[in-house]
């Protein structure tokens, strides 16, 4: 695992041990990554607030602070996955702009001040197939983590359903082997 572009392009990241955690690939983050730089008017990566939902390594938010984001809050319910988002954080030098909350997605509370929110772009990358991610984004947007326009990038299996809540607009969806990368836009 590495980052795949901006400031700390090609720097490794220590990638997860045992199967509990499925990190994007560096292909799929860097088309993600793509899009978001080419495909959104509104949305600038450049200075924005990003929160990393079930962010296992943290990959998808440190992608972010290379391109150009100037904070994210990382959200795990699972303690390993906080440690392995921090040290690897650490690793790049980018410690000081983030912030690691212990949430349980499904139910998450108000953003504390540290999370910097509301944030402008918000990864989510919930275990597949689990139905976790609906709960998620209704959190997301019922508790303030989301701004007006804001952008979110979910990734679900590729045969799974996702139906988004109303507020969140569909824009666009790309398929990656055995992921599926739905971009929805906070329509408040």
């Amino acid at each position: 695992m590495r980052i795949v572009g901006g400031k700390h392009r090609g720097r490794n990241l220590k990638p997860p041990q045992g199967k509990n955690v499925r990190p994007t690939s560096d292909r799929t983050r860097e088309s993600v990554f793509n899009i978001l730089a080419h495909g959104f008017e509104g949305v600038e990566l450049a200075g924005a607030s990003v929160v990393d939902v079930f962010c296992g390594t943290g990959a998808l938010g440190l992608e972010a602070l290379s391109r150009g984001a100037e904070h994210v809050t990382f959200i795990d319910n699972d303690r390993g996955s906080l440690a392995l988002a921090k040290e690897n954080a650490a690793t790049i030098g980018e410690w000081r702009n983030v912030t690691l909350l212990k949430f349980d997605a499904a139910r998450l509370a108000p953003p504390p001040l540290a999370a910097k929110a509301p944030c402008q772009i918000a990864f989510l990358d919930a275990p597949y197939d689990r139905g976790m991610s609906k709960p998620a984004l209704l959190g997301l947007l019922n508790k303030g983590w989301l701004a007006p326009g804001a952008l979110v990038v979910v990734e679900v299996a590729a045969n799974e359903e996702l139906e988004p809540p109303r507020m969140l607009e569909r824009v666009d969806e790309r398929s990656y082997g055995a992921a599926r990368v739905v971009f929805l836009q906070n329509r408040a």
